[in-house]
């Protein structure tokens, strides 16, 4: 048995994301959205 095995034989190494970090992922990528709508909107409105 390898060093990164536990007794199940699973990996050790943690396979998903911590939960702040994908919630602030998520946050980030719907506010970044919003603001190029919002710059989309000044843009078409300028015209």
């Amino acid at each position: 048995m390898s060093q990164n095995q536990g007794r199940s034989g699973e990996s050790t190494h943690e396979t998903k994301f911590p939960r702040g970090l994908v919630i602030r992922l998520f946050a980030y990528l719907i506010a970044g959205h919003i603001f190029a709508a919002f710059l989309y909107l000044l843009f078409t409105v300028g015209k």
